[in-house]
């Protein structure tokens, strides 16, 4: 048995744990640069507000009905995210950390009154101590795990937790479940079975398996598989290492000057150089790229590669680097709409011999990264970082409606009198 623990409209959950006022009235949060909508709560979804809509579509509602609106606070979502995760890895007895507000539990062996009371447990936990509402799901599969775990959202007298193992309910609710609610299906599957006269997951599901398989290849027939109650993914509690790491903004406004976009290009070194630290990997390439506005007539990206002889996760060096590669790329006649740093060849550390040509002493530069995310991780993330990177006075993102960072600033800590 399998199943999975959905965050119910985390990012919006998230901002009620430290301002209770929001709770029971209207709330969205706002993707990169107030542009889009990423999360609703219940009650703005009931309002019409769809996910993904550009702010300007809804702003009519927004003041009409006094909806509150919040800008991405990243920080304090990923800082939740990892409390919950690691609060269901105690309480589980597997896990497979799926997105920022879902995991997968590995259920094997235990009786099903065991698992209703298990995941009861959990939900009351999570909710009681960190104070977002989960919806756990339970199946003989994955995908209709995640079929269960959206019942729950569509009916709160499941209370957050449904356990989908009899075949008639199961087939009841796949009649009842659109193709396009499948996890795994996307436009083109749904565009070719939706051709074929296919609109439900149980008409999905009684289909002729080696037709599936045929018209929808091996992806697709493992999908029908799952539907039919047989497992076809397991649980991977080990998450693979990147071969390739991307940092990058859309700015809320065009640039010119060369002085913020170098602040940008330090601050996305900076954040590869930290996830390659956190996968114990060093990279052999660096790519920097800028972008002008894409719909412009005169859109122009440009791009460059620099390898280094030697493998680094230095946020030092891939900073020097990345500013060389700056000065060579930036044009002062073009408006740049979006950069971005790329890191790729990426290795183990423990795997790299280094160059004769090196010109730094590598186990130094080591124990200065260790030193400086020991005290980022103590004192909040910024506490140290490179010179490059510090942003005073100079707005690159539009976050105007942005929430304190409750968990990872310490001036942001709320304050309690007694």
């Amino acid at each position: 048995m399998f199943a999975l623990a959905d965050c119910n409209n985390f990012y919006v959950s998230c901002e009620r744990i430290f301002n209770p006022s929001l709770n029971g009235v209207p709330v969205i949060v706002l993707s990169n640069n107030d542009g889009c909508v990423i999360s609703r709560s219940n009650e703005a979804k009931s309002l019409g507000i769809k996910m993904g809509e550009p702010l300007f579509k809804v702003k009519d509602k927004v003041d009409r009905y006094n909806i509150k609106v919040f800008s991405s606070n990243f920080e304090l979502y990923g800082d939740i995210s990892y409390r919950i995760m690691e609060r269901i890895r105690d309480l589980a007895p597997s896990i497979e950390v799926y997105s920022i507000d879902e995991a997968f539990l590995d259920l094997s062996g235990i009786g099903v009154d065991k698992i209703e009371t298990l995941i009861k447990d959990i939900n009351y936990k999570i909710r009681k101590e960190i104070g977002i509402p989960l919806s756990i799901g339970v199946s003989n599969t994955k995908t209709l795990s995640k079929v269960a775990a959206g019942l729950c959202k569509r009916y709160p007298k499941l209370k957050g937790c449904c356990v989908m193992h009899k075949e008639d309910d199961i087939k009841k609710v796949l009649s009842n479940c659109k193709v396009s609610d499948i996890w795994g299906i996307g436009r083109s599957y749904l565009n070719h079975l939706n051709m074929h006269g296919i609109y439900n997951a149980l008409q999905f599901a009684n289909s002729n398996g080696n037709w599936v398989k045929k018209s929808m290849t091996i992806v697709g027939y493992k999908i029908w598989q799952e539907i039919n109650g047989s497992p076809q993914y397991n649980i991977e509690e080990d998450v693979r290492d990147k071969q390739e790491i991307c940092t990058s903004r859309t700015f809320s406004k065009e640039i010119v000057d060369i002085e913020p976009l170098s602040i940008a290009i330090s601050n996305f070194a900076d954040s590869c150089a930290k996830k390659l630290r956190d996968q114990s990997s060093v990279a052999s390439c660096l790519t920097v790229f800028l972008l002008t506005n894409r719909f412009d007539s005169n859109y122009s990206k440009t791009v460059y590669t620099f390898c280094f002889d030697t493998p680094t996760d230095s946020s030092v060096q891939l900073n020097k680097a990345a500013q060389s590669i700056l000065r060579k790329i930036y044009s002062s006649d073009r408006l740049y709409k979006k950069a971005g740093v790329v890191v790729s060849k990426i290795e183990k550390r423990e795997s790299v011999v280094p160059s004769l040509f090196c010109d730094y002493d590598i186990n130094k530069d080591h124990s200065l990264m260790k030193v400086i995310d020991s005290m980022n991780n103590k004192y909040g993330r910024g506490a140290i970082m490179c010179a490059s990177s510090l942003n005073e006075g100079v707005e690159l993102y539009s976050r105007s409606s942005l929430s304190p960072k409750y968990t990872t600033c310490w001036n942001d800590i709320i304050k309690v009198k007694i």
